[in-house]
């Protein structure tokens, strides 16, 4: 069940609840136990939600949730976006890092409701009129003392659209479409740093599995101070995001090294777009067995294997075919392990990998493939892989008597020549190379 607040003193909050209560079928109910203002008198109800009104602004409210007759799940309250930004239609969680300038204690956050959040943009981005952007906004303002996670679901960002019935319909749609939706999942992550609109985190939603938490802004960890000195407000971010990983944006070796002491994983968004898919408890085994993802770990089509073994690459022959299709050996090794090490940002395999079954005989085999687009031949047997080709002698063309320049580069290039009336064929300058690979 998921509660919707609106207020009396927002018009958006306003309007976006007339949208609501127009395009689906309600129950009208009154609760005789509180008053009007305070969420009581009539209410409405349908499957899946509980719509009450408030007459306080919403940042006030100490916890709405309180007022509902429903077991919640979780809260949406649909509101106003204030800023110099546009038509732009926002999804963001409430508290405090710092001082409470707009509602809620410091210090203190509301129980955010990640995937909720995450469905709601989403639905956002469905339903946006044309001309409205779609994002998420750091945390900010209150209320911090929700019994149950709840999030802001905002209309912006100025009068004019705060008033159009287009942007309030396309916020009361998006609301009702994320019925069923759960609050959690295991995939969630705190934010830290990079402007009130979060560019880095939207990305975490449009791009991968995960969902995000808390957010804390540069303007709100400038506020919030000393992270030394308000680990208990770090933690607080943690425990209402239902997270233990950080994300952290820019350079901020501080806030990373209290992070680390206080036992949450800190990670670059490399992890975060590599560990999409990836059962967590996977990405700590491989982590642990090869490598850490910062450090070059990467999966392959294997991962859901139910067990593997670390092997050493065939570094030598996997070098050679690299050299004749970086982008093919790759995929080769992608394609037949559960997860390898890399280098150079991604693109280049070496080291150990994890493999299962005949993983490592398919890679061998994947790898000579390659091999035949440069060799003449190319032989595994016995532990090796020889591979053979004939090439142009330039010493031998010279005893020939060929002379250097276009005789020598069609030699080269297979083509017969004639030298004082003597006919030279490609094989009487060539040589042949071997090259063997253990594997």
């Amino acid at each position: 069940m998921i509660g919707i607040v609106v207020s009396r003193a927002d018009i958006a909050s306003v309007h976006i609840g007339e949208h609501l209560l127009d395009i689906a079928e309600w129950d009208a109910q009154t609760d005789e136990d509180r008053p009007d203002a305070d969420g009581g008198g009539t209410f409405y109800r349908r499957e899946g939600f509980e719509l009450r009104e408030f007459d306080d602004l919403h940042i006030y409210l100490d916890d709405p949730a309180e007022a509902f007759a429903a077991d919640l799940d979780h809260l949406a309250v649909v509101s106003r976006h204030s800023g110099e930004t546009g038509p732009l239609l926002t999804a963001h969680f409430t508290g405090n890092f710092g001082p409470a300038d707009y509602g809620g204690d410091a210090g203190d956050f509301a129980r955010a409701c990640p995937n909720a959040q995450r469905a709601v943009v989403a639905a956002l981005r469905d339903h946006a009129p044309d001309g409205y952007e779609v994002g998420i906004e750091a945390t900010h303002h209150g209320p911090t003392r929700t019994t149950v996670p709840s999030m802001f679901v905002e209309l912006g960002s100025g009068e004019d659209e705060w008033e159009d019935p287009d942007g309030a319909r396309a916020v009361a749609v998006a609301v009702l479409d994320i019925e069923g939706v759960d609050a959690d999942t295991d995939r969630q992550l705190v934010g830290f740093g990079g402007g009130h609109y979060a560019p880095r985190f939207l990305r975490v939603l449009d791009d991968t599995d995960w969902c995000v938490g808390h957010i804390a802004a540069d303007w709100q960890l400038k506020a919030m101070g000393s992270p030394d000195e308000n680990r208990d407000v770090l933690r607080r971010a943690f425990e209402a995001s239902a997270a233990d990983v950080a994300l952290v944006d820019g350079d901020r070796d501080d806030l990373a090294a209290v992070l680390d002491e206080e036992g949450y994983r800190v990670v670059s968004e490399t992890w975060v777009r590599e560990t999409a898919g990836v059962p967590l408890a996977r990405v700590r085994e491989l982590e642990s067995d090869i490598t850490r993802i910062e450090d070059g770990l990467r999966f392959g089509a294997h991962i859901d294997a139910d067990a593997y073994d670390v092997v050493s690459l065939p570094d030598g022959l996997l070098g050679e075919a690299q050299g004749v299709d970086l982008d093919d050996a790759l995929d080769a090794v992608a394609e037949t392990t559960v997860a390898f090490h890399t280098t150079e940002g991604g693109v280049r395999a070496v080291g150990r990998a994890a493999v299962t079954g005949a993983g490592y005989d398919e890679l061998v085999e994947r790898l000579c493939e390659i091999l035949r687009r440069k060799y003449d031949s190319v032989v595994r047997e016995d532990g090796t892989v020889t591979a053979r080709t004939s090439a142009f002698d330039p010493d031998a063309a010279r005893e020939l008597g060929v002379p250097e320049g276009p005789a020598f580069g069609k030699l080269s290039a297979g083509q017969v020549v004639e030298v004082d009336g003597e006919t030279i064929d490609p094989t009487d300058v060539s040589r042949e190379r071997v090259v063997e690979f253990t594997v």
